[in-house]
C-alpha cells in the first residue's frame, strides 16, 4: 500500500482510507475520539491507555505503528489523523490535527 502521508493525496482522497482504517480498529477509533475530547490539549501514552482501557503498548501500535499487529501505514500519524510533539524531557505529547477533528466531526454525527 502507497503511503498515506504522500503529497499526492487531498483531504477528499485520504477520507475514505481514514474511515476504513477506524472501522479497523476500535483502539484507533477510541484514541482518536479521546484525543478530540481533550482537544485542543495533548496526552502521553499511558493516560491515553487508561482513558480508552488498552494498553500502552496497543496505543503506541495504534498511533505509531507496529509490524505485527498495527499497520504503520494505517497508524493514526500515518493518516494525519494525530501528531507527536514533545513536551519537556523525552516526553511525547499526542493530540489531533485539524484533520483529525474534521474527520471526528463527522463520525459523531
Amino acid at each position: 500500500m502507497q503511503d498515506i502521508s504522500d503529497i499526492n493525496y487531498t483531504k477528499e482522497n485520504k477520507r475514505p482510507i481514514v474511515m476504513r482504517a477506524l472501522r479497523r480498529s476500535n483502539v484507533r477509533k477510541k484514541i482518536a475520539e479521546y484525543l478530540f475530547e481533550i482537544s485542543p490539549s495533548g496526552s502521553y501514552t499511558s493516560e491515553i491507555a487508561y482513558s480508552v482501557k488498552t494498553t500502552p503498548t496497543n496505543v503506541i501500535g495504534a498511533i505509531r505503528g507496529m509490524q505485527s499487529r498495527y499497520r504503520e501505514e494505517e497508524s493514526l500519524i500515518s493518516l494525519n489523523i494525530v501528531e507527536e510533539t514533545t513536551g519537556g524531557k523525552d516526553i511525547k505529547l499526542y493530540k489531533l490535527t485539524d484533520f483529525g477533528k474534521e474527520i471526528i466531526e463527522n463520525l459523531k454525527m
